[in-house]
């Protein structure tokens, strides 16, 4: 919802650092990547009771995300890129809220795993319309520079971000938190089966 709104001023803010990071012939994959170690070491912490820990990982995590992205601009964005960035932030946004689940089972499974269910319809609907929207060479108005089709909703990145960060802030309300978070990822992935089935049912 807030990620089109966010998305110049991030460019604004990260794109120095990640043209003096091509200048020095870092790639952009090993950003990505960088970013996913200290993503699931975040998670790991969020396990072990360390949400301070975790909080500091989360914010790491995303600015590797954003960097990437801003290496990609200088250099020359790929296909590769474009695979690992979207592939690697849904393995990172399963793994965070797991942590939580593994700090405190029987308090945070249940609504971890309605968590994660939620993750699965918004992620897979999400992905599922942008290899039609491939297909039919139809490019995204908010979104002109991503390296797949991006079907904004009620949560995306930003709204995710926030969420794991209330839950690093506030561990004890996780069910709570989770629970209202998962409705709200359950509606995303609704209205974008409804997109899907409108948009691609016209010629």
């Amino acid at each position: 919802m807030l990620d089109a709104r966010i998305l110049p001023l991030q460019h604004r803010m990260l794109d120095p650092m990640g043209a003096w990071l091509a200048h020095r012939g870092i790639p952009a994959d090993h950003v990505t990547l960088a970013g996913l170690v200290i993503g699931l070491a975040a998670a790991a912490a969020a396990g072990l009771g360390l949400f301070g820990l975790a909080l500091v990982g989360l914010a790491l995590n995303r600015l590797a995300d954003g960097l990437d992205g801003a290496v990609a601009r200088a250099k020359g964005p790929t296909d590769r890129g474009a695979f690992l960035d979207i592939a690697l932030d849904f393995v990172f946004y399963a793994a965070f809220p797991l942590g939580f689940v593994l700090a405190d089972p029987a308090a945070n499974a249940l609504a971890g795993a309605v968590l994660i269910a939620s993750f699965i319809l918004s992620g897979t609907s999400f992905l599922a319309f942008a290899v039609i929207a491939a297909k039919r060479g139809t490019q995204a108005i908010d979104y002109p520079r991503k390296g797949i089709f991006y079907l904004g909703g009620l949560t995306e990145g930003a709204e995710t971000i926030a969420a794991f960060a209330l839950f690093c802030l506030f561990p004890a309300a996780f069910p709570v938190l989770a629970l209202v978070f998962a409705l709200a990822c359950m509606i995303t992935g609704t209205t974008r089966l409804i997109a899907g089935w409108r948009v691609f049912g016209q010629l």
